[in-house]
């Protein structure tokens, strides 16, 4: 009977520790690409959640802005219109102002001095409105009373030295004045008013009282 070499045995017998080997080799490039690809998700749900973060953070701060601008102002209502059929920004004035351009206008029927038609206006975050065309005046002019005085924006600090409220420059060539107007170095505030040529500029004193037409730029949102 013949015996078994031991060596012919090894010869036939699987090699495990090599088939070991490989699995845990696929195993380890399996975690290595799981691994990765958990990083790369993670990566891309913060940056997504920071987008989202920053969005939501200038939309609620453009909402405090507008809610601080009505609260500023004191307004409960805006009435506005998009710019124009393409356009997401709407041009808002408050209620009863009346647009035109880029301004919002509100003729006060209250009659005050200079000053104290100044102060009311600033009350509401505007000021006396400020002229520099023909167009502007005929806007305005439109819906005022003819048989009233109002007072706007100009003024007379010292010397003929004609200025705006706004700081806007005084132009000589855009003035709307009465024929014969300015009259006299007493008078240091204007008015617009109606006489028999139409409407135009009047200056008269400061003290009198007078309606008056206050003007503030357009709210944007």
């Amino acid at each position: 009977m013949n015996k078994l070499d031991s060596s012919d045995m090894d010869a036939d017998s699987p090699p495990a520790p090599q088939k070991k080997t490989m699995s845990h080799e696929i195993f380890h490039r399996f975690s290595k690409v799981l691994l990765t690809s958990i990083i790369i998700f993670l990566l891309l749900l913060k940056i997504l959640f920071s987008i989202a973060l920053i969005t939501l953070s200038k939309k609620y701060s453009q909402l405090l802005d507008e809610k601080e601008i009505i609260k500023e102002l004191n307004y409960t209502e805006l009435e506005c219109t998009k710019q124009h059929s393409l356009s997401k920004v709407w041009s808002c004035c408050p209620k009863d102002w009346k647009p035109f351009s880029s301004h919002c206008y509100f003729t006060s029927t209250d009659a005050a001095s200079w000053i104290g038609s100044e102060e009311k206006c600033s009350s509401m975050g505007a000021h006396l409105m400020v002229i520099h065309s023909q167009e502007e005046q005929d806007f305005i002019t439109k819906t005022l009373d003819p048989k009233a005085a109002y007072y706007i924006g100009l003024s007379d600090p010292s010397h003929r030295q004609w200025c705006w409220v706004d700081q806007t420059p005084y132009n000589e060539s855009a003035t709307f004045w009465h024929p014969g107007e300015p009259s006299s170095d007493n008078e240091k505030c204007v008015v617009v008013n109606h006489r028999n040529s139409g409407w135009g500029w009047n200056d008269l004193p400061c003290s009198y009282e007078q309606k008056s037409v206050c003007q503030m730029k357009k709210i944007y949102l």
